[in-house]
Formats: C-alpha cells, sequence, structure tokens
C-alpha cells in the first residue's frame, strides 16, 4: 500500500497534538483537585468517575481521526488488472519429437490443449499471434484479438522434421513488429510485446539462438520459454529408437539473455500451470487503486464509537 498524496498525512501531526493536549488536560484536572485539603469531603460531594472509561471516548475519536487523515492522503493498493493492449506471439515446436509419450496423450496433444486455454484465458485487449516452427518457421496467425482463428491455427498444427529454434524468435519479431506498424496508439507508444516459445529439443537447422537472441534484444522483446518434456524420453522413427531429451540449458539462456522467464514443464498438468503463470504476467499489469472510502468508512466508525462511548459511558458527548 501507498498514499498518493503523502503531504496529508503531515494532518498525523495534528492528532499528536491533540493527544498532547489531551494529556496535559488530565494532568492539570489531576493537579487541581489534588488542591481541595478535605478528601473525604471531596470525595462524598464529587460524582463517581467511571475511571479508565471516560478516555474510551476519546481514544476511539483520536483512531478515527487518524483514519481520517490518513484517507485525505489518499491511500491506494496494489491490484492487478487486465492489460487493456498488449502483444504477444506464441510460438510452438511442432518437431517430430513432440509425438514422443513421455507426456501422455504426447507432448504434442498435451501442448495444443494447453496453448488453447492459454488463449482463452488471456484479457480481450491482448493481440495475440501463432507461430509454429519445425525445419522452418511459419507465422500461422498475426496478432489479432480474435481467439477462435488462433485457437483454429493451433488444432491445424501438423508434425515436421527439424527444430529451428532461431527461426521462431525471428517469425514472431517479425510478426509483432508488423502488426506496430499497422496499428497506432493514442499516445504514440508500441503496446509491451512478448514472444512465448515452447520447445522440447535443441536447435538443429536455421539461423542460431545468439542471433535471435541479439534480435529480440535490440527490439526489446522478451522472450519467455517453455522446456516440455522429461529427460528419458524417445520416439520410434523408421523402426529406430531416437532419444529426444529436452534442451533446458539452451531455453533458459534464451529467457535469461532477453528479460524473458524459463519454465519447465515434464507434464500435461505442470504445462497448464506454467501457462497459467506466464498468462497472469504478461495479461494482467500492477496498479494502484485508491481505496480512500475504506479509511474514510472506518474513521467514521470510530467517529461513532467515540460519540457512543461519551453518551452511555460518561454521560456526556462534549
Amino acid at each position: 500500500m501507498k498514499f498518493l498524496s503523502p503531504i496529508w498525512l503531515l494532518l498525523l501531526l495534528c492528532v499528536l497534538a491533540l493527544i498532547g493536549i489531551y494529556l496535559l488536560l488530565q494532568l492539570r484536572r489531576k493537579n487541581y483537585a489534588a488542591r481541595f485539603t478535605n478528601v473525604d469531603m471531596l470525595a462524598k460531594v464529587a460524582p463517581k468517575r467511571p475511571g479508565w472509561r471516560r478516555h474510551i471516548a476519546f481514544a476511539l475519536l483520536v483512531v478515527g481521526l487518524g483514519f481520517t487523515s490518513m484517507a485525505m492522503a489518499v491511500p491506494a493498493s496494489e491490484v492487478q488488472v487486465p492489460r487493456n493492449r498488449a502483444t504477444i506471439c506464441m510460438a510452438l515446436d511442432v518437431s517430430l519429437s513432440m509425438k514422443a509419450t513421455d507426456v501422455k496423450p504426447s507432448r504434442f496433444e498435451s501442448m495444443k490443449k494447453s496453448a488453447k486455454n492459454f488463449v482463452d484465458k488471456l484479457p480481450a485487449g491482448i493481440n495475440l499471434g501463432l507461430v509454429a516452427f519445425a525445419g522452418s518457421a511459419n507465422v500461422l496467425q498475426p496478432p489479432t484479438i480474435d481467439r477462435n482463428a488462433v485457437k483454429n491455427s493451433i488444432d491445424n498444427l501438423k508434425l515436421d522434421q527439424a527444430t529451428a529454434t532461431g527461426e521462431a524468435i525471428f517469425s514472431c519479431l517479425g510478426a509483432i513488429q508488423n502488426f506496430e506498424k499497422s496499428t497506432k496508439s493514442s499516445d504514440g507508444k508500441p503496446a509491451p510485446a512478448r514472444i512465448v516459445l515452447l520447445s522440447d529439443g535443441l536447435r538443429t537447422v536455421g539461423r542460431d539462438n545468439s542471433t535471435a537472441i541479439a534480435a529480440a534484444k535490440k527490439a526489446k522483446i522478451p522472450v519467455s520459454t517453455i522446456a516440455f518434456g522429461t529427460e528419458g524420453a524417445t520416439i520410434k522413427q523408421d523402426g529406430e529408437t531416437i532419444p529426444v531429451p529436452v534442451d533446458k540449458p539452451s531455453l533458459k539462456q534464451i529467457a535469461d539473455e532477453t528479460g524473458g522467464t524459463f519454465f519447465s514443464a515434464e507434464s500435461a498438468s505442470s504445462l497448464e500451470k506454467v501457462y497459467n503463470n506466464i498468462g497472469k504476467q504478461i495479461g494482467y499489469t500492477k496498479e494502484f487503486q485508491p481505496i480512500t472510502t475504506r479509511f474514510v468508512g472506518i474513521g467514521l466508525i470510530f467517529a461513532f464509537a467515540s460519540a457512543a462511548a461519551a453518551l452511555f459511558w460518561t454521560n456526556r458527548l462534549l
């Protein structure tokens, strides 16, 4: 929590001053009472005070004034709100290694299901593009708010040979930059952009990762990566058993050097959680929203409680 107009917190000094004045008055009253020489007579003629209870009304009033003073400073709490604009390019690995069944029913089918759920959960204002990559990278869907178009493209994905990770990043960068050129924001600034790349294996063809990383850094577009699958997985290809381990180091390097976030998923459920986390990171932003009414309400409650205590326990309001 923070205060949007902290200068008004100086009013709390007035509350402290009021406390000081009250304490001085209590001390003065005590000294005045001590001047009576006949203490027994004083006890008979002076009305009985409710003891410590007579201070409750003032204590409640002070708390109420404190909250009211803080309300003047406009307290605000941090909340997550959907982004009203952003551009995301989702890059999905469709190399043959994705047919491995270490993740049931397969890496490929689990990826498609989780990717579509990710699409559904993004805020409406986010433009989402789709790139599929194997031996080459292809922009299947330029950034759009049409969620059905993206999901239909995911449904139509086909597996192919090789893994061009670097080319996937370049294709996403091109799709994002072309979209930014075709749209104009009210403030003239480009919308926040990010690439979300899922893969299970080492790059085998196309431009290397270092070149792609440099291009993403130059464009100031972070690349978040997901390493999907288990280490000991294999696939059958032309009668041979081929190991298809997950290449976590290179994917982590891409994320770390471009300012993105690296994730690892070894099951369908963990991939679902990863996509949910990514959605919260890039689909929402944190803002401070005023909660002044809460402080005003609390201040009023204490003020009314002070008045009630003064009436019922001390039989006077002032």
